[in-house]
């Protein structure tokens, strides 16, 4: 009778530590990415394999934004991505955007690279950046590499033999 009080008694303890976390991580939750000022932007891309919303975008490595939207262009067969950047970043017209990961099996991200263009991207929802280069598909890349592995040089000395012709 003494163990099933004492289950009981630790079994409810866990319950309301839980529930604590719960609490906290849902009160807490939204305030991330409402403490800034944020404004949109949209990129073109022609593969978005990897992205996903929320992934982060990143100017030099730190963390500008946010993916806030992936969808397709049916007519232009092209993936639209809207950015909610941060209002500080006040990005040139120039700026260039591509995918890149966290290492061989990290998430994707979006890292931008400003120009040195004059005018700023507007921060009024209707800003596009118009450089972008989609991201590489690792399976396509090693497949590229394996079916290229023989020497260029081997294959020209080779078409040149004659095959019946002895060497001295």
């Amino acid at each position: 009778m003494r163990e099933s009080v004492f289950e009981t008694l630790v079994g409810a303890i866990v319950v309301a530590v839980a529930a604590i976390f719960l609490w906290f991580a849902l009160a807490r939750g939204g305030e991330a990415s409402a403490s800034t000022a944020q404004y949109d932007v949209t990129a073109r891309f022609n593969n978005v394999s990897g992205l996903s919303r929320g992934s982060d975008v990143r100017i030099a490595g730190v963390k500008a934004g946010i993916v806030k939207a992936i969808d397709g262009d049916p007519d232009r067969f092209e993936a639209v991505v809207t950015l909610a950047l941060d209002s500080k970043w006040a990005l040139p017209d120039d700026t260039d955007a591509r995918i890149s990961t966290d290492g061989l099996l990290g998430g994707a991200y979006i890292a931008l690279e400003p120009g040195a263009g004059m005018e700023t991207i507007a921060q009024d929802g209707t800003g596009i950046i118009e450089y972008t280069r989609g991201s590489v598909d690792l399976l396509t890349l090693f497949a590229s590499f394996a079916a290229g592995s023989g020497s260029s040089d081997d294959a020209s000395a080779d078409e040149t033999a004659d095959p019946l012709e002895l060497e001295p």
